[in-house]
């Protein structure tokens, strides 16, 4: 028997996908217990019962300066610029995209000017961005939007063009004109596509959106990992990273339920 061709039942697929975790946790809580019993006051592995009294001081206990629950407002802060622009880029995406990917002349004009601003390194324009928008929100979403938007046109551009010629002959004998095929062939096709891009852009939107936090912000969970790191408060920065991968896993797994509600045969068709 190939090891190519034998599948895991639903049983065993579930123990190997919990294994690594598992396994992760296990050499953490080995690892903080030997530290500890070296330093009792050391912070660079705290204790699972440090992690849970940060985790309390923070989500349930008001901040005595702001009357905040910290954990809480750093998420509605992030969350807020994090789709800000993702929208706006989601929406950018889906217009140029599209035309590049049906308009001959707007490809030539566009395209290689697309590719040249993908190639371009979003954190190092950071600095100008803070120089021209200042320090604000502004600066943080446009940030996310260089950062996303390139490759989402691309992405949509190639997708566009992969469409069988044959049924935009078939619109056009029909007397479709280039707005109906746009909006009756090609816009139905790519919008799955769109949702894929979109997740696949979720990691590199949150770097982007945790530099900018970071550098100059007065809320938002980057800035509260950079501003507890001076004190070695790992205690603190570990179930943030924590958090902000659980609320890019939760926000992964809702898009891609969307899709398969919204536009069922895409599923079939990733299957085939």
């Amino acid at each position: 028997m190939r090891w190519i061709n034998t599948r895991p039942s639903r049983g065993a697929q579930l123990a190997l996908t919990l294994l690594p975790f598992v396994l992760v946790a296990l050499a953490y809580a080995a690892g903080s217990a030997a530290r500890l019993a070296e330093n009792p006051y050391d912070k660079l592995l705290p204790s699972l019962a440090g992690f849970a009294d940060a985790i309390n001081r923070l989500a349930f206990i008001a901040d005595q300066r702001t009357g905040e629950y910290l954990l809480w407002s750093d998420t509605g802060a992030s969350l807020i610029r994090l789709l800000c622009g993702l929208g706006i880029s989601t929406a950018i995406a889906l217009l140029i995209g599209m035309l590049i990917g049906m308009l001959p002349y707007l490809r030539a004009l566009l395209a290689p000017f697309i590719a040249v601003i993908s190639m371009v390194p979003p954190l190092a324009l950071l600095p100008i961005l803070f120089i021209v928008m200042g320090l604000g929100e502004t600066s943080k979403i446009t940030l996310i939007v260089i950062g996303v938007a390139p490759t989402m046109i691309r992405d949509l551009a190639l997708k566009a063009l992969e469409l069988p010629r044959e049924q935009i002959v078939k619109a056009e004998t029909l007397g479709g004109s280039s707005w109906q095929i746009g909006l009756r062939i090609v816009l139905p096709q790519i919008l799955p596509r769109l949702i894929t891009c979109l997740r696949l852009q979720l990691g590199p939107a949150w770097l982007f959106l945790i530099a900018a936090e970071a550098i100059s912000s007065d809320s938002g969970l980057g800035y509260r990992i950079f501003l507890v790191r001076r004190y070695l408060s790992m205690d603190i920065i570990f179930p943030y990273v924590i958090w902000i991968t659980l609320l890019a896993v939760v926000m992964n797994a809702l898009l891609d339920r969307l899709r398969i509600a919204v536009f069922p045969w895409s599923e079939l068709e990733k299957q085939a």
